[in-house]
């Protein structure tokens, strides 16, 4: 005779889980999500600053366009690095949430 499994729910396998399991599984995404918000922020810092030292010297050097773009380019991946590490961050601390709740 053929027994029959029914799937298990989400709640019934996280309780089977042993404890020290989910503590290691949070501990290392509350790592993870704090690593990727340092470095978000990191890069921000540093795509302020260049901006801020960047501002003056497009001014000067402004009959120059090639030094310009490669300045804007490197601004614009700053900025988007940043917000991918941000929105990385968000995600794995919504992930967090979701599973402890």
């Amino acid at each position: 005779m053929a027994e029959h499994y029914q799937p298990l729910q989400q709640t019934q396998l996280q309780s089977r889980q042993p404890r020290s399991h989910q503590v290691v599984k949070a501990a290392t995404a509350v790592t993870a999500g704090g690593s990727l918000l340092v470095l978000s922020g990191l890069t921000m810092a540093g795509t302020v600053i260049a901006l801020t030292i960047a501002t003056p010297l497009l001014v000067i050097c402004s009959p120059v366009l090639v030094p310009a773009v490669i300045t804007v380019s490197l601004l614009i991946m700053g900025f988007l690095a940043s917000g991918g590490f941000g929105v990385a961050a968000i995600s794995v601390l919504s992930w967090i949430y979701r599973y402890w709740i």
